[in-house]
């Protein structure tokens, strides 16, 4: 028989490792061939592919994210092929079982839970007798009849075979993020999670993991991310597979982690610090709320003030990028408490905000829960909530308008300098400036349109003018900075109207010329000669000495001259600057 197991992945650069497992585990026995897409492939194309491959059994891994476009396609291959035998697993189709067996009979079979041996011995009474009733974690159809078998025992994780010594993954490895597991379960109960449904921690085999680990660098697998619900949680494991990580690395390697930083020793943190290279390791942080009552209503274990120390530890030694998430529409948190658990963290300066909003998954607590809290959320995935007791659709929409600039404007990096000194000096509190900004910028109609770098930069300086601030000059100076600091090469047409007058220009040009050293030491040992000067350099007069600022973040308003040097070698970008009055141009013009 010809068995393919498939998923939709939400972007091409993700890899299953749930079909991975699978494959594996159907060793030697069963030769599962394994066939990826993504969420965003028409489902036309996907049914094609599947149907010329000629299967007898396709296992769609099912997720909140591709629950909707798999079913489409399941239906689709059903009317040109209703012999082809369809599986579905994973954990979107793992609860309301008979509910999904009802309102779509296009589903054979669901394999609940974990679904490596259920799915084997589904395979091996397909190719036998045929009688599903022994296969436990099993629901299908029998005379009309849904019938779903109790779940099994869960599986024993250091027998479990590696998932990743397929050759026709080898030349993917470098260019796709490579999923690992050291661990299944988590010992929270956080209502919001599935994964607060399973009991326990259980553990892989440690020796297996690093075997497979180092498979994988070998073969080119660039970035390496544990899915562990929290990897940190065993602090003796978690040093361990650090050290090893460290000793064992192939350099442009990266290492992302799901941490619980509340829980994280102090000496792990120092240890990272010292020994770890920068950029190795990634740390991924839910904080969902700084409100206790709310916390404790979703039955979540959080001490933010362990947390912040942990986070600004790792932040103070400079090796390790932190994400951290926040989960808006939790019970009982209204628009201004979100607001202040927005600031708590915000507060932080975390390379990554992530403002999620709370999905109600199936199986969960609070979905079994959700008329005690008022929760009204969409009928189909991903279920996110559309508004409760204390908060309302209105606060919904004000809170995608943060989401919307924060991921365009913070997370994104373009322009650091200027976000830091609006959300300190300029805006009541961060939060306030996301969202004056991310409502203007939903009401101009631009979270419908595309964006080139320079309009993010335009957009920005148009909903500044409309602030009518004394401090504007400055911030547009920093936001020049911002953008000339982040080119690789010279910009032919920046963002701002040019105000230079072009005599001052020239001369100003032309004593860098006889005299580099007014722009300091540094620039005159790029021993730059005219063409090169006007062909990788760009020349503004800003009202803010930015080099001092820079120093110093003290804000000096003197007229000054900022000159962007674009290296053509290294790409990299260097901004020099000096007072203009520095200059002996200015002077002999006085």
């Amino acid at each position: 028989m010809n068995i393919i197991c498939t998923t939709l992945n939400a972007k091409y650069i993700h890899t299953n490792l749930a079909i991975r497992y699978l494959k594996a585990y159907a060793q030697p026995e069963f030769d599962i061939k394994l066939v990826e897409y993504t969420i965003k492939d028409p489902a036309i194309n996907i049914v094609t592919d599947l149907y010329r491959r000629k299967p007898d059994i396709i296992g769609f891994s099912c997720y909140i994210w591709n629950i909707e476009e798999s079913l489409k396609v399941i239906k689709m291959l059903k009317k040109i092929a209703p012999d082809i035998t369809i599986v579905a697993g994973g954990p979107e189709v793992s609860y309301d079982v008979r509910e999904w067996m009802e309102t779509i009979p296009e589903l054979d079979f669901i394999v609940i839970g974990e679904g490596e041996e259920t799915f084997k011995q589904l395979l091996i009474e397909f190719y036998g007798n045929k009688n599903f009733h022994h296969v436990h974690g099993l629901a299908f159809r029998e005379d009309g009849e849904i019938i779903i078998n109790p779940q099994r025992n869960k599986i024993r994780l250091a027998d479990m075979p590696s998932p990743f010594r397929f050759p026709e993954d080898i030349p993917h490895l470098p260019k796709r993020i490579t999923y690992i597991e050291t661990s299944r379960g988590c010992p929270f109960s956080c209502q919001f999670c599935l994964s607060s449904i399973e009991v326990g921690v259980r553990y892989f085999d440690r020796e297996k993991i690093k075997e497979d680990i180092r498979y994988l660098m070998k073969h080119g697998a660039r970035t390496i991310k544990f899915v562990d619900r929290t990897f940190n949680i065993s602090r003796s494991y978690a040093m361990d597979m650090f050290q090893f990580l460290i000793d064992e690395h192939v350099p442009g390697t990266v290492f992302q982690f799901e941490i619980t930083a509340d829980i994280m020793r102090p000496e792990v943190i120092e240890f990272l610090n010292k020994e770890a290279p920068p950029g190795l390791f990634r740390f991924e942080i839910g904080v969902q709320s700084t409100n206790d009552e709310v916390n404790r209503l979703v039955m979540r274990k959080q001490n933010f003030e362990k947390l912040t120390r942990t986070v600004m530890m790792v932040k103070e030694g400079g090796k390790i990028a932190q994400h951290l998430d926040l989960i808006a529409g939790l019970p009982e948190e209204d628009y201004t408490s979100f607001r202040k658990t927005f600031n708590d963290v915000f507060a932080l300066r975390p390379e990554e905000l992530q403002l999620g909003f709370l999905k109600m998954l199936r199986g969960t607590g609070l979905r079994l829960r959700a008329k005690d809290y008022g929760y009204v959320f969409m009928d189909h995935a991903p279920y996110e909530v559309l508004q409760n007791n204390a908060l309302s659709f209105d606060d919904i929409i004000r809170l995608k308008q943060v989401e919307d600039v924060l991921e365009k404007y913070w997370n994104a990096h373009r322009m650091d300098e200027t976000i830091e000194y609006l959300v300190t000096n300029v805006f009541p509190t961060p939060f306030d400036f996301f969202q004056e900004f991310g409502t203007y910028w939903d009401e101009r109609g631009w979270a419908k349109i595309g964006h080139q770098l320079e309009d993010l930069f335009r957009r920005l300086y148009e909903f500044l003018q409309t602030k009518q601030l004394d401090e504007l000059p400055i911030i547009e100076a920093l936001m020049k900075y911002d953008y000339l600091r982040n080119q690789k090469h010279k910009p032919r047409k920046p963002w701002w109207e040019e105000k230079t007058d072009k005599s001052l220009r020239s001369s100003l040009y032309r004593e860098l010329l006889e005299y580099p050293e007014r722009l300091g030491g540094e620039f005159a040992s790029l021993q730059l000669n005219e063409k090169e000067l006007f062909k990788h350099t760009v020349m503004e007069i800003t009202e803010l000495d930015i080099g001092h600022y820079m120093e110093t973040k003290e804000v000096l308003r003197i007229p000054t001259v900022m000159i962007a040097y674009f290296d053509p070698v290294s790409l990299q970008t260097k901004i020099f600057s000096a007072p203009l009055s520095s200059f002996s141009t200015v002077t002999v013009k006085k």
